[in-house]
């Protein structure tokens, strides 16, 4: 049972940021190893149409810290929680999920609990499994999972000195590597750890088919993260999705190439709003 949080009490835990207006509500939400700041090249660009909702997660950003749970959050279900507390607390509807890596996944919890609060998803770079196992690539084997888990407690910076350009790729621009390692380094190495093993050995593909609410994939091209292929299994699995391969490259489009992010997800919203009237 979730104990009911003020709208006050959400916006200070959660570092909720508000702006916009409309009917609809878009919630953007960060992948592992970031905060809301990844949205700056994407978001404002709703505000005219839409409510925007920033937030980061728990252990990320600046979310209330003392809040963090190495236990609750130890699977992904822990974020989900949080994700509907946020909501009810802002006392949202109409709810458009934006979210970014393993955030699609807490989407896609929340939605299947909730799909009378959470209206579509649009999941950036998805991946319901990481790992290779027989029949499904998942992109990871579990050996490399577990060396980069180890590396983490090892030495946390040449960690995120190595992931950086691993997950931006666009190596024309080393710029984009550099900040996302400066965002990676501002995580507390040990609530990192624990965020990446919820997500790195979290398994949510027998959950896909139950989210009944119209979903849109955007996958960017070699993405080391989260392959084509794993893009194309999760639209296989969702009943009503939609998949978009994107002239982007790399894990993190919606940062690397933020214009033709939000032009897709402006086409999805538009032709959504049409097909309702």
């Amino acid at each position: 049972m979730r104990k009911p949080e003020t709208a006050e009490e959400a916006i200070k835990k959660y570092n909720v940021r508000l702006s916009g207006y409309g009917n609809k509500v878009l919630v953007f939400a960060h992948g592992f190893g970031c905060d809301q700041y990844v949205w700056k090249e994407v978001a404002p660009a709703f505000e005219g149409r839409y409510r925007v909702v920033l937030f980061d997660y728990i252990g990320s950003g600046k979310s209330d810290k003392s809040a963090y749970s190495s236990e609750k959050y130890s699977t992904l279900h822990g974020y989900k929680e949080d994700l509907l507390n946020l909501c009810e607390a802002l006392e949202l509807e109409n709810v458009v999920f934006i979210g970014h890596s393993v955030s699609s996944m807490i989407g896609a919890l929340a939605a299947i609990e909730r799909p009378d609060l959470i209206e579509n998803l649009i999941m950036i770079g998805p991946s319901p499994y990481y790992l290779n196992e027989e029949g499904y690539k998942g992109g990871f084997e579990k050996a490399e999972i577990d060396g980069m888990l180890e590396m983490m407690e090892v030495n946390y910076e040449d960690w995120a000195k190595f992931l950086a350009p691993l997950v931006m790729q666009n190596e024309e621009r080393p710029h984009l590597a550099e900040e996302f390692e400066r965002v990676l380094c501002t995580n507390d190495p040990f609530v990192a750890r624990h965020f990446a093993e919820a997500t790195f050995l979290a398994d949510v593909r027998n959950e896909l088919e139950k989210i009944t609410v119209p979903t849109l994939i955007l996958q960017a091209r070699e993405d080391a993260i989260a392959p084509e292929a794993v893009g194309k299994y999760v639209h296989s699995k969702i009943p009503d999705s939609e998949f978009m391969l994107m002239e982007a490259t790399g894990h993190n489009p919606h940062v690397s190439h933020a214009q033709e992010t939000v032009a897709k997800i402006q086409s999805y919203l538009m032709n959504e709003a049409a097909a309702c009237t």
